[in-house]
Parts: C-alpha cells; structure tokens; sequence
C-alpha cells in the first residue's frame, strides 16, 4: 500500500513540474502566437512591402532623366512572361512593343482578364506608372502575378525602354515646383531694396553731373 502512495506521489510531482514547466516555457518562447519578426531575414525580389511605392521625385521629373539601358535591365523581370520586338509572339502574357499609347487590351487574340479589359483609357505615363506600381491595385482580378515595382527610378527607367521599342510618346512635362511662400516674400523683399538702390545712385549721378 506504501508502494502504491509512493508511486502516486512520484506521478503526481512529477505532473505538477511538466505543467509548471510548460507554463514557464510558454511566456518564454510566446507558444502560440505567430509574431512577425521586427527585422525580416531576407527579402523576396518581387513582393510588395507593406509600405508600397517608395516617396520622392514625381514619375514626370524621373522619366525626363530616365535611362533607357537601365531599364532595359529592369525589363529582364518581366522576360519570363513577355516579348517585346516587333512581331514577337505573345507568351503568358502578351507582346509589349509600341504598347505605350495603346488601349488597354489592344493586342489581337489575346486573352486578357476581364479585369483589366474593364479599365477604360490607354497605356499613357500615370497608366503605366499606376501598373507597374501595383497591378493588383491597378485591376483588381488581373491574371497579372508580379506584385510590382517599389522604386519609381525602376518605373522610370523601365517606361522609357518601353516607349522606345516602337511607342516613341512625347515625355510628359515635369511638375513646376513653387517655392515656398517665405522664400517668395524674401526674393521681393530683395528685388524691391535693389530696385531703391539702384534709384539711390541714379539719383547721386544726376546731382553730380548738375
């Protein structure tokens, strides 16, 4: 009977310490909870971030500096689904040449998502621009699985390669960027005090010659 007492206390310990155990180790380790790291360990090339498009210059001021080389570059992203000489076939999705300036779904015989089909207007700047950004965003329901471009030096870069096989679209001008209304009043302020001086030694000349 003692040996019976004694085996049950031993199980009974032993019970209390795996739960102790397990309760410790779980406030440890956060068992349980699926919490996304604070610094990712890698970055997968293609995926949108969460903050999406990056800030800075607007595209019209980028695409005027836009390097066609480099876009060139950019375009070997989207090799893997599109051609774009001339008379190229279509492939996953459909040959890009002289695309810029075209209607959405211009290409004959493709099948193009109903999706995009409905988005009215052609492929000018803020088109492309929006597109290339986020085509999920851009049609909601494209066959389209690229998650985008961040970077709008990329979307520059890739527009102007794109308007030179066959589009060849005048740039679009670049924002006028007004100075700030501090700095306006101070370039008057300036303006008038040398337009008084230059009265003050008009005046100092004409009194010398009398």
């Amino acid at each position: 009977m003692s040996n019976n007492n004694t085996i049950a206390g031993w199980v009974l310990a032993g019970g209390i310490a795996a739960l102790g155990f397990s309760i410790v180790s779980g406030k440890y380790f956060h068992a349980g909870k699926h919490e996304r790291p604070e610094v990712m360990g890698y970055v997968i090339d293609g995926v949108e971030t969460a903050g999406g498009a990056d800030a800075g210059p607007a595209i019209e001021t980028l695409l005027q500096t836009a390097d066609i080389a480099a876009g060139e570059k950019v375009f070997a992203k989207c090799a893997a689904c599109h051609t774009i000489n001339q008379g190229g076939a279509n492939g996953i999705g459909p040959n890009l040449y002289a695309a810029m300036g075209k209607p959405h779904g211009h290409v004959a015989g493709f099948a193009y998502s109903d999706a995009l089909k409905s988005v009215p207007g052609n492929w000018d700047w803020t088109a492309m621009d929006a597109w290339l950004t986020s085509p999920r965003k851009y049609a909601n329901g494209t066959k389209m699985t690229f998650a985008g471009l961040g970077k709008a030096e990329d979307r520059a870069n890739l527009m102007a390669y794109l308007n030179a096989q066959g589009s060849n679209l005048p740039l679009p001008a670049a924002p006028v960027v007004e100075a700030p209304a501090e700095e306006t009043a101070e370039a008057a302020a300036e303006a008038g005090a040398d337009a008084e001086a230059a009265e003050a030694v008009a005046a100092d000349t004409a009194a010398a010659a009398e």
